[in-house]
């Protein structure tokens, strides 16, 4: 007789690791660096800085959206950090300051810079409650990227119609 309990306690407890949690947290960091580039591009000019008033359709200017980026990545940080992840209030501390955004932004990177390498790596492959569905911790730190990425395209497609060339994107997400 075979024993086949070790097997299958292996394979039903861990999936295979496709990503380490330090090389998403440089893929994180890389996507920001780019989104924050974004949001630096947009013209200053006055009356209005265009980061926050400029839009095409009926979408939110990118100033908006960045702001939701930031919150967003913040629910990550705090539910990959804590287990809790609370509705976020999508319009409370979105103000139409470039400077605060920057400053805000800043220091979530930063944060999450220190705090994401303290994660568990166990807790990525468990599933939590999100406010938009169960999913687990890798699902969650994938969606937040992915919303960033929808995101800063409404920023490059904003540029362009400014007449502004976009950032380039590196295929590496570096510096």
């Amino acid at each position: 007789m075979t024993n086949t309990s070790a097997v299958e306690v292996h394979t039903q407890s861990e999936a295979p690791v496709i990503l380490s949690p330090a090389q998403f947290l440089d893929y994180w960091q890389g996507n920001r660096r780019l989104t924050r580039r974004v949001i630096e591009a947009f013209p200053e000019d006055p009356p209005e800085d265009q980061l926050f008033s400029f839009s095409v359709g009926e979408m939110r200017p990118f100033g908006v959206l960045a702001w939701e980026i930031h919150q967003v990545s913040e629910l990550t940080l705090t539910g990959l950090r804590t287990g809790e992840w609370p509705m976020p209030e999508w319009r409370n501390g979105v103000s139409q300051d470039r400077a605060e955004l920057l400053s805000a932004w800043d220091g979530l990177t930063a944060q999450i810079q220190k705090e994401l390498p303290q994660v568990n790596p166990a807790f990525f492959s468990q599933m939590h409650a999100l406010p938009w569905g169960e999913m687990s911790g890798w699902a969650a730190a994938i969606y937040n990227i992915d919303n960033e990425i929808h995101h800063r395209a409404q920023g490059y497609v904003y540029l362009r119609a400014l007449g502004i060339e976009p950032p380039p994107f590196p295929s590496y997400m570096g510096p």
